[in-house]
């Protein structure tokens, strides 16, 4: 089991204030991972931050904002400042429009939903190579949060899905590209679980009849994707590259 643990190494979180992140931060600081919780609502990271300090854990919040490539740069350099080189880069920061249709949405539902999920994941990996490669040590890892809906379709979840599938399409290219440089890009595709970005679907009255296409007949916990990620983020994974790991109680397989 010494494979899965994580002491000694440097993980930083985009989006960390809430969600998967913010779960994430306390589960990996568990395994003996320093955490850098990045996200733009610094007060919540800041609450994080103290919860795992209080847990044990080493972590420092710093602000953040994906869509600006200023902003990634200074997290990286920060956060490098605060643990040492980055170890694992978890490009977990994820917005979506709404329970919106093509026709529903505007462009700047597109280019906040598309700035976040698709350019924000894509800078982050670009500048965390640079780092990787300025210092010289040729190994690196980046783990990006896709969804199930990269390749379920489902109605009014344009622009949202359309950026997850091209979230799953960039793991592989950069499985393939950053190969050369020591690093490994995998993706954790979870299915329905309760967040800010599911509760619209999740908590309405559809729920009950949408969970009977899950074969396990319930959604998703947190915890459920506590293996998952430890084991992406861990040596345990050291021959994976280009994955993508779907954790959704088999609903992909109900819906093929």
């Amino acid at each position: 089991m010494r494979n899965f643990r994580l002491d000694g190494k440097h993980i930083v979180i985009t989006g960390a204030s809430s969600g998967f992140g913010h779960h994430f931060a306390g589960v990996l600081a568990a395994a003996g991972a320093r955490v850098a919780l990045g996200a733009r609502r610094v007060d919540k990271v800041a609450a994080r931050v103290d919860e795992i300090r209080a847990a044990g854990g080493e972590a420092k919040g710093l602000p953040l904002d994906v869509r600006s490539a200023d902003s990634i740069r200074a997290f990286l350099a920060e956060a490098a400042r605060a643990f040492g080189p980055v170890d694992v880069v978890i490009n977990n920061a994820g917005v979506e429009a709404g329970a919106k249709t093509y026709m529903m949405i505007d462009e700047n539902d597109w280019d906040f939903v598309m700035e976040t999920n698709l350019k924000g994941p894509w800078m982050m990996a670009k500048f965390y190579t640079e780092h990787v490669v300025a210092s010289g040590r040729k190994q690196g890892n980046i783990i990006n949060i896709s969804s199930i809906t990269d390749t379920r379709t489902i109605k009014g979840q344009f622009p949202y899905a359309v950026s997850k599938g091209g979230l799953t399409r960039m793991t592989e290219v950069l499985a393939l590209e950053a190969a050369r440089y020591g690093i490994r890009v995998n993706a954790l595709a979870p299915g329905y679980i309760l967040t800010d970005v599911s509760r619209l679907l999740l908590e309405s009255e559809a729920a009950p009849e949408f969970m009977k296409g899950i074969p396990m007949r319930r959604f998703g916990d947190f915890e459920d994707l506590d293996g998952p990620i430890l084991l992406l983020a861990s040596d345990a994974s050291s021959y994976m590259t280009g994955s993508v790991l779907v954790v959704d109680g088999g609903h992909i397989c109900a819906s093929l």
